[in-house]
């Protein structure tokens, strides 16, 4: 193909290419670091609006009157009579049951798994009627041995148990874990069913009354007033005059440290993260010996017209691209025009039409149609719109320079 060459044998002999120097590349890195320092921002201030319209508190405490608090049901527990007293340790639990000198409540609610096996026996000694909202696989086998965790649960569930809670409530509201009874010689109840599935087990174990509940939501300030969760809360929760509210904290670690990483982490993980560093590192090492050492190389580096001719023409040969390549001739050719016509450098393409038009004696339309309007349809017209450009420039520069002499 022939385009490629004529459209560039009109270039400069030689162009040069400059390496960026370090304050342009600084220059050209703090645009995107100024642009990811106000996303940044704008994300922090968000957060920092949303977090200020949410009323902070822990969920399921007595004291938050935020949608996942159950502050409305402790109030109303409080109106009819029973004693509710929020404790943060196992040891003020065992003060407030032993002082209140009758048969208690407990409701135990251990978000982060506090309390370990002793805790929970010493738990059960202290209390009638326990009471657990969403327990945990370890809390379930140290409490209620023979219930297995079950997956989620969620929707409107009828009663269908003769616990007396959930048959006053009629129906049940919520969301939260499902349990499972799998031992065979459990005292259990299962309530709130989906399948064999239960939102609500009621277990007798030492004569001790072990409820754990599920639909944990239903005691949540947010949904307490749906279908009969106030009616099984209060009902629950109000069966003696006393009612501790317990919500486990550190306090409850005591003298033991918290679990750190390593120890919540299985034993094959170590050595398998330390064989994907030693990979990485010689893979590393093995990429870096290929490519072999560096070159030193004086910059900026003279590309010789040839290379850059052959380089684009190839790119506009692969894209076939001949109105772009055609425009490279042409913006080249009008600057050369207007030069040779003594027009200024800010002279517009009408203007350097009509000086060529009139140093040339041609039609107006005909060298317009050279400079602007005519578009090839292949690579035949591509050719020949250049031959006419140098044609038209071999022309002008004739009859530019019988004036020039005649001037000088």
């Amino acid at each position: 193909m022939t385009s490629p060459t004529v459209m560039v044998r009109q270039e400069d002999e030689h162009q040069s290419a400059s390496t960026p120097t370090v304050r342009r590349a600084v220059r050209r890195a703090m645009t995107w670091v100024a642009g990811l320092a106000v996303v940044v921002l704008g994300a922090l201030l968000v957060i920092a609006l949303v977090r200020g319209g949410v009323q902070a508190g822990i969920p399921y405490a007595a004291d938050n009157p935020a949608p996942e608090g159950a502050m409305a049901l402790a109030e109303v527990l409080r109106d009819q009579g029973v004693e509710v007293i929020p404790t943060g340790s196992l040891a003020d639990t065992q003060d407030a049951a032993e002082a209140a000198g009758g048969p208690v409540t407990v409701l135990l609610w251990d978000a982060d798994l506090l309390l370990d096996d002793i805790q929970h026996r010493r738990l059960l000694l202290l209390t009638d009627d326990l009471v657990v909202l969403e327990p945990a696989l370890f809390e379930l086998e140290d409490l209620t041995p023979g219930i297995a965790m079950a997956g989620g649960l969620d929707g409107t569930f009828d009663a269908d148990c003769d616990v007396d809670a959930v048959r006053k409530a009629g129906s049940v509201s919520g969301s939260g874990s499902a349990y499972r009874i799998t031992g065979d010689d459990v005292d259990a109840t299962g309530c709130l069913a989906d399948d064999d599935r239960y939102g609500l087990v009621q277990v007798e174990r030492s004569g001790t009354t072990i409820t754990l509940v599920g639909l944990a939501t239903a005691f949540s300030n947010g949904e307490i007033t749906e279908e009969g969760d106030a009616a099984l809360a209060l009902n629950l929760l109000g069966a003696n005059r006393t009612l501790i509210w317990y919500l486990p904290t550190a306090a409850d670690l005591g003298g033991r440290p918290a679990p750190s990483i390593a120890d919540l982490t299985p034993p094959w993980v170590t050595p398998l993260a330390v064989t994907f560093v030693l990979i990485a590192a010689g893979a590393i090492l093995w990429r870096s010996r290929r490519v072999g050492p560096l070159v030193v190389e004086n910059l900026p580096v003279v590309v010789r017209a040839s290379e850059t001719m052959e380089g684009r023409a190839r790119l506009y040969d692969r894209a076939n691209a001949r109105l772009h390549a055609l425009d490279a001739l042409r913006i080249g050719a009008v600057a050369r025009l207007a030069r040779t016509c003594g027009l200024p450098r800010t002279a517009t393409v009408t203007e350097v039409v009509d000086a060529v038009a009139a140093v040339t004696g041609r039609d107006r339309a005909a060298v317009a149609g050279i400079l602007i309007d005519r578009v090839p349809a292949g690579d035949a017209e591509l050719v020949a719109l250049s031959d006419d450009l140098l044609r038209l420039e071999t022309d002008t520069t004739a009859g530019a320079r019988p004036a020039t002499e005649w001037t000088s």
